[in-house]
């Protein structure tokens, strides 16, 4: 049973009957403070903080998972990772687990065709659907069994570049040749991003000679490692050869790039006005190359800086430009407010998460108890704390799975996550571990299991 407030039928939203197009965004790795409209003037973003300044900016946005697939997972079902049982980053490999005493619980890197995706939705709803970029939910091999779980049969008319891959294969990195499976290599020395860009141009020019509304996803491997980005862009951070931190604001500025001639793409084909766009990251930052300061640690970690991402949404005439919103929202709310935007109407429990639709117009506050994360993994740095989360209001509840600890933190007052209020506040943190608890049944979450328990053949590689 849910613990959160649950609506049996949303009915039509009046201002939204005009059928939208919707354009989602999603960037990979992109961190809180990664933007220069998120406080950061180390960023060059112009184009994002134009997007920012015409629509609505959250600033308690979360990824669903500090990891990318549990995310994209989440992102096109409107359920939570642990649900689908999709939590980890692609499919687990041992390797991760070298000289631990824990393995991780139950996890598939497949988002299997039983569940029902937003494309579909909106297909059988006489939208276009196509999807470019970063997929990662359809198994590390490219083969025919492995196929049917690909954009273009989880309800996307056309997909370009979407696979198992978290990345780029190629020698060339995030240039030319990529060796992606599904996306033919461009001329050498070509940036994927200004490829992926192009792709959706191209896209859009077709569905702008339609008389249907389109949903496309456009989610880009940038700023995935490699970090890399064109010669010209290193320049303006660098007099010579330039080190990480220059190198990731580069390919940052170049994400901008390729995003704001995505945009640009919708003005000149007068598509802009009745577009829906969602602008958002799948987890943290990566470690090493940026900082999300004053959030705790980066991307694997249960810890803010690990799942709050920035968010923007612009919706002409139906957003009012320049707004801030404070409310805690996740990723699993996207489904549900398409749908709404849309005028289709949709039975609640089909989804986790809620529609932010009256968040958007200003006509209804989201009326929610909690949102909740599980990891039972290491990520690929293997130092993240395998664990769950509730955060109510104000409050972050966290559970270490390995030392069965509680951590508690009020990030209103202690963003950073310094002041552990586990030991002063016991009846909030009974509350909150026993909320904890419900949730995890609810969805069937795995938790992690000894490593002597788990079969070799249950995860990649070999049991080390």
């Amino acid at each position: 049973m849910k613990i959160f407030v649950v609506v049996l039928l949303v009915s039509l939203s009046a201002f939204s009957a005009d059928r939208p197009n919707i354009l989602f965004i999603m960037i990979d790795d992109l961190g809180w403070k990664d933007l220069n409209c998120q406080g950061n003037d180390s960023f060059q973003t112009p184009n994002i903080d134009k997007l920012a300044a015409q629509g609505m900016r959250f600033t308690d946005a979360y990824s669903a998972s500090p990891v990318c697939s549990p995310t994209r997972a989440a992102a096109v079902t409107g359920l939570y990772p642990a649900r689908l049982q999709i939590t980890q980053h692609g499919e687990e490999t041992w390797r991760f687990y070298k000289g631990k005493k824990w393995g991780p619980g139950k996890s598939t890197g497949k988002l299997l065709p039983s569940y029902e995706t937003i494309a579909e939705k909106l297909k059988k709803n006489g939208y276009e659907t196509a999807f470019v970029g970063k997929w990662h939910l359809s198994g590390h091999d490219f083969n025919e069994e492995n196929k049917k779980f690909l954009p273009d049969n989880q309800g996307f008319d056309v997909n370009i570049a979407g696979n198992g891959w978290g990345g780029p294969g190629g020698v060339g990195g995030f240039f030319s040749p990529y060796m992606i499976p599904n996306l033919e290599d461009g001329p050498k020395g070509e940036y994927m991003p200004d490829r992926l860009a192009n792709e959706a141009i191209n896209l859009l020019t077709k569905f702008s000679k339609s008389e249907k509304p389109f949903f496309m996803c456009l989610w880009h491997y940038t700023v995935h490692w490699p970090i890399e980005a064109p010669e010209k862009l290193y320049k303006k951070y660098s007099s010579g050869k330039p080190n990480d931190v220059e190198r990731y604001q580069a390919m940052v500025e170049g994400m901008d790039i390729a995003v704001g001639k995505t945009l640009k793409a919708l003005d000149r084909l007068n598509l802009s006005d009745n577009t829906l766009v969602v602008f958002t990251s799948d987890n943290g930052h990566l470690s090493g190359y940026t900082s999300a300061a004053p959030l705790r640690e980066s991307k694997g970690w249960l810890y803010e800086g690990g799942i709050r991402v920035p968010l923007i949404i612009r919706w002409p005439g139906k957003v009012k430009a320049g707004q801030i919103n404070k409310e805690p929202v996740l990723t699993i709310d996207y489904p549900p407010t398409f749908m709404e935007a849309a005028g289709i109407n949709f039975d609640q429990k089909d989804f986790d998460g809620a529609s932010l639709v009256g968040e958007l117009n200003g006509k209804k506050k989201l009326d929610r108890d909690a949102i909740f994360f599980h990891y039972p993994h290491y990520a690929f740095h293997k130092e993240n704390d395998m664990g769950s989360i509730i955060r109510q209001g104000d409050y972050k509840l966290i559970h270490k799975f390995e030392k069965n600890v509680f951590e508690l933190y009020n990030l209103a007052e202690d963003i950073s996550e310094t002041k552990n209020l586990i030991n002063s506040k016991p009846e909030l943190a009974s509350e909150l571990k026993k909320k904890l608890s419900q949730w995890k049944k609810a969805v069937n979450a795995q938790n992690p299991r000894l490593k002597d328990q788990i079969e070799e053949k249950e995860l990649r590689g070999k049991k080390l």
